[in-house]
């Protein structure tokens, strides 16, 4: 494992293991919320639910909708770091090539864009 945009071998590896613990706890997440999900079936069936608590229902499900696509996406970003990893190009924005600021990759060791390319998909988006 050669040093990558100017990260050490040893930082390089210290990532790869924080990024291999992020995704065992996504993964048992998942796991989760699939539990959750074949409970609440198990539970509640085609049972009537009143109004009130079919729309308390939708609420929760929708924000866990929300959190499961965050998940997803967090566990993507993993997947692709790992590969990146194994290909030598840790530490390099997908996009552009350049290097991802040390801090960044610290503080979030599954980033694959620089700060400012990740603001401009945020923003692509909400639009």
């Amino acid at each position: 494992m050669a040093e990558t945009a100017g990260l050490s071998r040893h930082f390089i590896e210290q990532q790869r293991q924080r990024l291999l613990e992020l995704r065992k706890q996504l993964l048992g997440g998942e796991e989760n919320h699939l539990a959750r999900e074949r409970a609440y079936q198990r539970e509640h069936g085609d049972e009537a639910e009143e109004d009130e608590g079919r729309a308390q229902t939708q609420s929760q499900i929708e924000i866990e909708q929300a959190l499961h696509d965050v998940d997803r996406r967090r566990l993507a970003n993993i997947e692709r770091a790992l590969q990146k990893i194994a290909e030598g190009s840790y530490g390099l924005s997908d996009r552009s090539g350049k290097p991802i600021a040390h801090e960044r990759l610290d503080a979030t060791p599954e980033a694959i864009l620089t700060v400012q390319e990740e603001r401009r998909e945020e923003q692509d988006q909400a639009r």
